[in-house]
């Protein structure tokens, strides 16, 4: 299983690769085999025929032999009559020659050094029998020799001139196959040298057809890894491929254009729902101070009387009332201008110490403590922008503090890192859990039960588009603790601080 399951990561140009090497190397592998067996099987043919030729030669020698003899033709005069003979027949025709009687037993052989008591001098009844069974008269046996080669031994009936049979001929025959392996060790040295220079050509052939068939799947594969719903998507132009390629190519092409068209609409809707969002998010907002803003208008309404002594006091409170409102509309109509688009920069020379100071007046708080390390820190950016960075920050931190907090604490800090400039605050609040602090900045996010959540997004806005940062750290239960980095624009001695006081925006 984990065999197959390698197997099954292999890149196809690997596959293709090693499949056509292999049906290479099956090929060279079957026609080696097929040319072997045919090989043996041509010397067995071979062998089967000589002996058949061998045989009828000698038969036609033999009856020359008998009808020209003095002997009467009979059984019992065959060792007579072949006396001389058998060994003349063995010399002409290049084999061992014996005869036997009609019974198997030996009567004459054309050995060198024959002696009927150290050998078997009888045919076994066996064959003995199959041959007179036989319609031919005529029996091969096969069998091995004792050094391993094949033996042949041909038995067959001698008959006199009436056809009568008086004997029997056997001539034993060894296969010499020493020619035909020959042959076949010559045919497979030439085999591997041609295989081994057509293998090297099927590598270089197989390389490069699997690089040419698996180039454009690649070139495809590499497109659909590059697609991006968001982003415009090229289309594939391969010219002439072939027809699978072809048809992949187009696939991928439809699906850039639908791609291209779902991500329109998607952004479309996306969209609408925003605005739809933004729009339900404003109506609420500017609906709840339309409330007590018409409560207000009704209760003057009705309690109005220009003769009561308090009726300047009134007036006053009521106006207060609707001015409230109508800051809170304003607040509101800004808040969503501002996270829409930001108004145009007015860059200035400031001094970030004085600035800081300035934004905390508004506040009637009196746990919040400012702190800064030198007098003069200078940056370039909208005074307005700054000072709206300071008082959200400082509001978030007031709000994040528990009501029944016995030594609330509000600490806000100026200094210089480097080149930067520094901007702390800090407050001893409940802090940020954990799953809310990767959604802090979102817009729209706020675990107050009041206001619209895009204060910090705003803040980030400006911040960042003044090239600087805003970080946080935050322990639950303990408070949190913001730190806006701005640029520094120079860095002046305690010389030039009251010349550049005077020119200096506070």
């Amino acid at each position: 299983m984990k065999e197959k399951f390698k197997i099954k990561r292999w890149s196809l140009r690997t596959r293709i690769f090693l499949s056509m090497i292999f049906i290479t190397l099956i090929a060279s592998l079957l026609i080696a085999a097929v040319s072997i067996y045919q090989f043996k099987k041509e010397a067995k043919v071979y062998h089967q025929d000589r002996l058949e030729r061998k045989e009828a030669a000698i038969k036609e020698h033999i009856n020359y032999i008998l009808s020209t003899t003095t002997y009467p033709l009979n059984t019992a005069n065959l060792p007579l009559i072949f006396r001389e003979r058998i060994h003349e027949l063995a010399n002409i025709h290049g084999m061992e020659i014996n005869i036997y009687d009609l019974n198997g037993h030996l009567l004459k052989s054309s050995k060198a050094a024959f002696s009927v008591d150290t050998i078997n001098s009888n045919i076994p009844k066996s064959i003995l029998k199959v041959l007179r069974s036989t319609a031919e008269k005529r029996y091969v046996d096969l069998r091995l020799s004792e050094d391993n080669k094949r033996f042949r031994s041909s038995y067959s009936y001698i008959k006199d001139t009436k056809f009568k049979p008086l004997g029997i001929l056997n001539l034993p025959y060894i296969e010499d196959d020493g020619y035909y392996e020959k042959e076949t060790n010559n045919f497979l040295i030439r085999f591997a040298q041609v295989y081994s220079f057509m293998l090297l050509i099927s590598v270089i052939i197989a390389y490069f057809l699997s690089s040419y068939i698996t180039k454009s799947i690649k070139e495809v594969s590499d497109r659909i890894k590059e697609t991006r719903l968001a982003e415009m998507n090229a289309k594939i132009d391969m010219g002439d491929t072939p027809q699978e390629i072809s048809l992949l190519v187009d696939a991928y092409n439809n699906l850039v254009d639908d791609l291209d068209t779902s991500a329109t609409k998607l952004a479309q809707s996306e969209r609408e729902q925003a605005w739809r969002e933004m729009a339900k998010q404003v109506a609420h907002e500017i609906k709840n101070p339309l409330t007590p803003m018409r409560l207000t208008v009704q209760s003057f309404q009705r309690k109005f009387d220009p003769q009561h002594p308090d009726i300047k006091q009134k007036l006053e409170e009521y106006s207060s009332t609707l001015i409230q409102q109508i800051d809170t509309m304003s607040s509101v109509a800004s808040a969503f201008s501002s996270f829409a688009s930001m108004p145009a920069q007015q860059n200035e020379t400031l001094n970030v110490v004085k600035i800081v100071q300035l934004a905390l007046e508004i506040f009637n708080e009196n746990y919040i403590t400012y702190h800064a390390d030198e007098t003069h820190i200078i940056t370039r950016m909208d005074r307005t922008q700054l000072i709206r960075i300071i008082t959200n920050l400082v509001k978030n931190a007031t709000q994040a503090i528990e009501e029944e907090e016995p030594d609330p604490l509000v600490e806000v800090r100026v200094f210089r890192e480097g080149g930067m400039a520094k901007i702390s605050v800090k407050d001893n609040g409940k802090g940020i859990s954990i799953e809310n602090k990767s959604r802090i900045f979102e817009p729209k996010f706020t675990t107050k039960t009041s206001g619209m959540g895009l204060g910090l997004g705003i803040i980030r806005n400006i911040v960042e588009n003044y090239h600087g940062t805003i970080t946080f750290e935050s322990t639950v239960g303990k408070g949190t603790e913001f730190i806006v980095t701005l640029p520094v624009t120079s860095a002046q001695g305690n010389e030039e601080d009251d010349k550049q006081q005077t020119d200096i925006k506070p």
